[in-house]
């Protein structure tokens, strides 16, 4: 593996074997890519060049990306476009419920650019989303990852009833103005543990490989845990195009087996912990595990009483 030094820094140039990534586009995968072109309907599986759209298009499910493709925000690490935004389409909504509905989903997560440029940067957008998935579809589990809204413009969206609701750390709290546009680590602290307080199951993921220390991974899974987040996604950043930050280190699945045990032993109810992981990487799995663990847990509590 050879090695080269940028900016006093030493970056990896070649990826280890563990993050191979297997191609297989099924009938599945079609099908997704046609209802999503379709729809004219934006993913952020493509927009920010996931390295499981193979595998989760394959399996007849996709991460919708409302409010279009252009964020108002340029995170370095992140491949979605930055300028100016198109208008909001006020037929999206309807779009991504006939479209969660055509591939039968039980289980639908949905994501958005930033909309800074907009009054309630979106907000309204998103609950009507939500309502539109809900009528068309009563039985799907309805997954969302915001910006980080607060107060006024998060109420908005809690209260279009959604199952899951996530908004990401995406780094330590120390890398956090290198890596983030705008947004603060105290911020998002702040919006997760708003979500949590609703009573909504409240999530957050965060990339390792950026220079941050194993103990500042212990200290944001530790705030991010009592700010209320139940479940965390940990996975390895990859730079996306040669515009966004270097990776600086590629961590191995025994470290991230280690943050994995060392998040469960704080309480967490769910934890995805791997190189390849990504916030919305197989939702549809846990949640269902979640749900079966509470029903477990509910059917144990009648038999004792």
């Amino acid at each position: 593996m050879f090695l080269f030094f940028c900016n006093s820094q030493m970056y990896i140039s070649r990826k280890p074997d563990w993050l191979k990534i297997k191609i297989d586009n099924t009938e599945n995968f079609a099908f997704v890519k046609k209802i999503v072109a379709k729809n004219q309907l934006h993913t952020i599986c493509s927009s920010g060049k996931c390295p499981n759209q193979c595998e989760c298009w394959s399996r007849g499910t996709a991460t919708f990306m409302i409010m279009g493709d252009i964020c108002t925000k340029s995170c370095k690490f992140c491949a979605t476009k930055t300028g100016k935004p198109l208008p909001l389409d006020p037929s999206e909504p309807s779009k991504v419920a006939e479209s969660v509905s055509l591939m039968k989903l039980k289980h639908c997560v949905i994501t958005s650019v930033d909309r800074d440029d907009l009054q309630d940067k979106g907000a309204a957008h998103w609950a009507e989303t939500v309502h539109s998935i809900r009528k068309l579809n009563p039985d799907c589990v309805i997954e969302l990852l915001i910006p980080d809204y607060q107060n006024e413009l998060l109420t908005v969206v809690m209260d279009s009833k959604p199952d899951i609701v996530g908004h990401n750390l995406e780094t330590v709290e120390r890398l956090t103005p290198f890596i983030r546009s705008k947004a603060t680590y105290k911020n998002s602290l702040e919006t997760l543990h708003q979500i949590s307080i609703s009573g909504i199951l409240t999530k957050t993921g965060i990339m390792v490989g950026l220079g941050e220390t194993e103990e500042e991974v212990v200290q944001t899974l530790l705030d991010a845990r009592n700010a209320g987040t139940s479940m965390v996604t940990i996975g390895q950043y990859l730079q996306p195009s040669k515009m966004n930050i270097t990776v600086t280190e590629y961590i191995t699945p025994e470290q991230f087996e280690k943050y994995k045990a060392f998040a469960l032993d704080l309480g967490f109810k769910h934890v995805e912990s791997a190189p390849l992981v990504r916030s919305s990487y197989r939702s549809d799995y846990y949640y269902t595990e979640l749900h079966r663990e509470a029903q477990s847990y509910t059917e144990k509590k009648l038999r004792k009483s």
